[in-house]
């Protein structure tokens, strides 16, 4: 057989992108493509519980919070110096959900997010995470805002031809209409004053990873589709090629399953008025995070931004198994006086378990070498605040996951001197990716100490 690598079922109309399956591939079998590296930022917003996010910090005297909005105005904590060095990791009380991946993440204390008045510091925080240029710097150099071209972008530019879309955008925003301006629910950026949407809604997403026409246009089920076809390719692969589309068979019926339950949900409700969200906030995150997984293993993409929620946005959410109620995680950052940061905590451990899933997910998939897809990827999470009470954009909480490839040497602690540039880190990033870049936005140099 003589078929190219990228392989599709076919029916009625339907497509759905096959992953790769040494059997069907032009290549020797032994001989297999190199996988893709994969990148993903997750981004969490309002800031966290830095107590109890960084080590050596939940024991100290309680900083004295200041409740309500004026905070970060009131009140100015003073800065803790990092002492620059690689530590063996100790995990804290809100990184705990990672105690299985403690060897495949390495936490990175130290950097700053460049920062200048003139834009609303939630907005600034979302909309210039990924370019680190300031709106006054944007202003000085003649850039309209949002300040560039965001660093997925740059990277997408380079490296992304070989898939369907050079990037993909997502959010965890259960929300239909807005509470705020567009800026504080997107990271990416195409360039100054033309954003890179990110998609809320998984019917949509999976409308555009796998459908050719629009949704509405084919039955719910595409499984049904395409199965016909699974069964009878299934007959021309190997052993290990048989699990690898049984595995995805499988996993594409339970994305349509959780996604048919996600759609019973919002039509029993009225959702243009956002006073609540609908959509359960865990099995919601976990369903675009698998969307997401589908669009990599299926060379759809190997670029991804992903929201775990927008900034600021006053609106109750409801985070099953951690409330009985919704409520306001923004509010919340600005009430820690007392016990409060412990209820806010609930909500950073409640994201550390998001990204967790996702990082035990990418390690059970295998890619055509035998690999891992962590074992080929880069996976960051972090916010655009150090501290959500005071709204300090230094120390941002960061951690960099995956080995892409072998160059990176994880389970580690690596503090940065005080006031390193997040900008070394995306430029780093952006040198793992492949990019032959000697600068990105303010940055001074790399990260040396994350290569391997």
């Amino acid at each position: 057989m003589n078929l190219s690598r990228r392989q599709f079922l076919i029916a009625n109309g339907a497509a759905l992108a096959l992953p790769i399956l040494p059997s069907l591939a032009a290549e020797p079998k032994g001989k297999a493509k190199k996988p893709a590296k994969k990148l993903v930022i997750m981004y969490i917003p309002n800031g966290i519980v830095r107590r109890c996010f960084f080590p050596g910090e939940e024991q100290a005297a309680l900083p004295g919070f200041v409740g309500g909005f004026n905070a970060d105005k009131t009140k100015k904590q003073k800065r803790i110096e990092n002492k620059p060095g690689v530590y063996p990791l100790e995990l804290t009380s809100t990184m705990l959900p990672l105690k299985e991946h403690i060897k495949d993440v390495t936490l990175v204390t130290g950097l700053d997010r460049t920062f200048k008045n003139g834009q609303d510091v939630h907005a600034q925080g979302a909309s210039c995470y990924l370019t680190s240029l300031s709106p006054v710097q944007a202003a000085e150099q003649g850039i309209r805002h949002p300040n560039g071209r965001s660093l997925d972008q740059v990277i997408g530019d380079a490296v992304g031809h070989s898939t369907v879309f050079n990037t993909l955008e997502i959010s965890c925003n259960g929300f239909t209409a807005p509470k705020e301006a567009i800026e504080f629910d997107n990271i990416s950026w195409y360039g100054p004053g033309k954003i890179a949407p990110s998609i809320r809604d998984p019917k949509k997403l999976y409308d555009r990873l796998f459908l050719r026409d629009s949704f509405q246009d084919h039955v719910a089920d595409v499984t049904d589709l395409v199965l016909a076809d699974a069964q009878a390719l299934s007959k021309k692969l190997g052993r290990d090629d048989r699990r690898t589309l049984a595995e995805f068979m499988e996993m594409i019926r339970d994305i349509e399953v959780r996604m048919e339950k996600m759609q019973k949900l919002l039509a029993s409700v009225d959702i243009k008025i956002p006073k609540n969200e609908v959509l359960p906030r865990g099995e919601y995150i976990r369903l675009q995070a698998d969307l997401m997984l589908l669009a990599f293993q299926m060379g759809i993409t190997n670029i991804c931004t992903f929201m775990l929620g927008p900034e600021r946005w006053d609106a109750t959410l409801m985070y099953e198994g951690v409330f009985d109620k919704p409520v306001q995680h923004h509010n919340m950052t600005h009430n820690q006086k007392g016990d409060g940061y412990k209820a806010l905590q609930k909500i950073d451990i409640f994201h550390m378990q998001q990204y967790a899933y996702l990082l035990k997910r990418m390690k059970q998939i295998k890619e055509v070498d035998g690999s891992s897809m962590l074992d080929n990827s880069l996976v960051t999470y972090g916010a655009a605040l150090g501290d959500g009470a005071t709204h300090q954009f230094y120390d941002l909480p960061m951690i960099v996951a995956g080995k892409a490839q072998g160059q990176l040497k994880q389970g580690r602690f690596i503090k940065c001197k005080s006031g390193t540039l997040n900008s070394n880190l995306w430029l780093t990033l952006a040198q793992l990716m492949g990019l032959e870049m000697d600068e990105y936005a303010d940055s001074t140099g790399v990260l040396s100490d994350l290569w391997n």
